[in-house]
């Protein structure tokens, strides 16, 4: 298989990653989504009705009801790396001395991960129920812009409290609901967003010392093989000093399965952290994404919205101090230590 065929591969099965972490990680607003919903435009007339059928049938099954495909994804995608990190990159490091402290941190990276990830998956999001009810309208107070008082879900029948929203996934309206995350199969609100925040710095911090250690043990086969001084004879036999190009295509017809690794890796980081640090952000002003989107004037995409309603005021007022923001370190203990209802105490 040549180098053109190679690396055909490699980026169709990278770019295809790509587009399901940017898709469906549960923010539809994204420049990818919106070109994805593009392309579909201009490819559905020319694709049979039956096909169209069966398709979005498909995807409603996939995307618009409960799944477990994407964390049975998520772990094979994982299993993947860490087979190859294992049973290739481990080896050469260690001929390369590296030491076992160093090489041992993905796994204990990919253990803590995993316990987060568990968390994400089965923890309660903050589910309103008709017992708590009457406290969770406590919790937030109505900010009469965004969040109004008295408004009912149509579904649930309760009144809404501030801040929730009911997603149409899980069915169920949830407090302080940030988005639904298909990757674990769950809503993320007020009593996991702390779960999502650290499985997110987990996944970004395996992601980026597996690649570290990766490219590490790529340029000292560089330099130990003195490729970077090498010379080759080109198409009309003249003698060509090797390039980093020649370099790069030397290194993924030897290593194809690593290389391949370390891009899909570097692309998942870039990714991830942007992803990673746009949450965080919101974490220090206190607020969630489905409120972030909202006021920004986008079309509600998990509540039950008449056509052409808007789920919150123009972007002209995103330059206001948000309601909910108490200051960085409130905003960051109310993330790690959800509020509660106040009990009230019987005489």
């Amino acid at each position: 298989m040549d180098f053109l065929t190679l690396f055909a591969i490699y980026v169709v099965v990278v770019l295809t990653c790509i587009a399901l972490v940017c898709k469906y990680s549960g923010q539809q607003q994204t420049p990818f989504g919106v070109l994805f919903n593009a392309l579909t435009k201009v490819i559905l007339p020319w694709t049979p009705a039956w096909i169209q059928s069966i398709t979005q049938r498909i995807l409603h099954k996939l995307f618009h009801q409960r799944t477990s495909m994407f964390i049975y994804l998520h772990i094979l995608l994982e299993g993947l790396v860490y087979t190859e990190f294992t049973y290739e990159v481990f080896g050469y490091c260690r001929d390369m001395d590296t030491t076992l402290t160093s090489l041992s941190v993905p796994y204990v990276l990919i253990v803590v991960k995993s316990c987060f990830f568990y968390l994400c998956i089965n923890r309660d999001p903050g589910t309103i129920t008709k017992k708590g009810h009457a406290g969770q309208l406590q919790i937030y107070p109505y900010d009469k812009t965004m969040f109004r008082p008295g408004l009912c879900c149509p579904t649930c029948q309760l009144v809404k409290p501030a801040r929730s929203k009911h997603c149409r996934v899980c069915n169920r309206c949830v407090q302080r609901f940030d988005h639904h995350c298909v990757w674990v199969n769950n809503c993320i609100g007020a009593q996991n967003t702390r779960y999502f925040l650290l499985y997110l710095l987990c996944v970004c911090a395996m992601a980026a010392d597996i690649a570290l250690l990766t490219g590490d043990m790529l340029l000292h086969a560089v330099f130990r093989s003195g490729l970077l001084r090498a010379q080759y004879v080109d198409e009309e036999g003249r003698q060509q000093q090797a390039g980093m190009l020649f370099v790069i295509q030397h290194l993924f017809l030897t290593f194809p399965r690593i290389v391949f690794m370390l891009g899909f890796l570097v692309f998942i980081f870039l990714l991830l952290a942007s992803y990673a640090m746009f949450h965080f952000y919101l974490a220090l002003v206190n607020q969630t994404s489905n409120e972030w989107y909202k006021r920004r004037g986008h079309v509600c995409q998990h509540c039950h919205p008449s056509p052409g309603h808007l789920c919150g005021p123009p972007a002209s007022s995103q330059s206001k101090r948000w309601f909910y923001n108490r200051g960085v370190l409130t905003n960051l203990r109310e993330i790690c230590v959800p509020l509660r209802p106040v009990q009230k105490k019987d005489n």
